[in-house]
């Protein structure tokens, strides 16, 4: 008895040491990519079978809360802003001067016509809180060992995914694969990093690939052209007045 009590012990504490270490992987790599905050400027292509349109944009993230993104081109959307401030969510629209709160029903919609959705580029859900990280084996993704780690949404939690697997490189957290999955366990798209370089402070790939699963010959690709890292922003410019003139 004294031994099945002891080896139930050991199981439990090497599950929770498992789960531990499969959180702390997914904090490192999320990091990673947004430091405690961060200004960038991108590239967003949107590829279609007939059809391809680019859209430059500017962001600034902070922590978990805080979250912004204009627009800069082309000159028909110019403008164009999208604010996360905690749990809001807007948008503002300088050509028919409108400030419009997004509902969370509309997250799980593409953004911009993209195959990110609007919870991709406005950081809605938090890929460590709203879910528990479950590690399950490693896999090499283009050349490099990484960690397989499954994300299951906590009870509650306002996501949009039913389950995301993450492919994250062992010797230096980088995530360069994901696969996102409906509540049927249905894959719904992969995104795929690539072209690593070192941008500010640390190597991240600095290419992501959005495939959609059911949508062949479509894609959408986002360049990251600069990043800086864990710079200086008030929560106080993550504002609707600041929406109306950032630049």
């Amino acid at each position: 008895m004294k031994l099945l009590t002891s080896l139930l012990l050991i199981l439990s504490l090497t599950s929770f040491v498992i789960a531990q270490d499969a959180t702390e992987i997914i904090k490192k790599a999320d990091e990673k990519v947004k430091g405690s905050s961060s200004i960038a400027t991108m590239t967003m292509k949107i590829v279609r079978p007939t059809w391809e349109r680019t859209i430059s944009l500017k962001s600034w993230g902070k922590g978990f809360d805080y979250s912004m993104t204009i627009v800069n081109a082309p000159a028909k959307e110019k403008g164009q802003t999208f604010l996360k401030r905690q749990n809001d969510l807007w948008s503002w629209n300088p050509t028919i001067a409108r400030m419009i709160k997004l509902p969370p029903s509309m997250m799980s919609q593409g953004w911009m016509g993209s195959d990110y959705s609007n919870d991709d580029i406005l950081k809605e859900s938090s890929i460590i809180v709203d879910y528990t990280h479950t590690l399950e084996g490693s896999e090499s993704i283009a050349g490099k060992d990484c960690y397989k780690i499954k994300l299951t949404p906590k009870e509650n939690a306002a996501v949009v995914w039913g389950s995301v697997i993450k492919w994250i490189t062992k010797d230096s957290f980088m995530q360069l694969k994901t696969q996102f999955f409906d509540e049927d366990g249905e894959l719904i798209k992969t995104e795929i990093g690539s072209e690593i370089k070192k941008m500010d402070d640390r190597e991240i790939p600095s290419k992501m690939e959005i495939i959609p699963e059911d949508n062949k010959g479509n894609k959408t690709i986002v360049i990251i052209d600069s990043i800086d890292f864990d710079v200086d922003i008030s929560d106080d410019f993550f504002s609707q007045q600041n929406m109306k003139k950032i630049r």
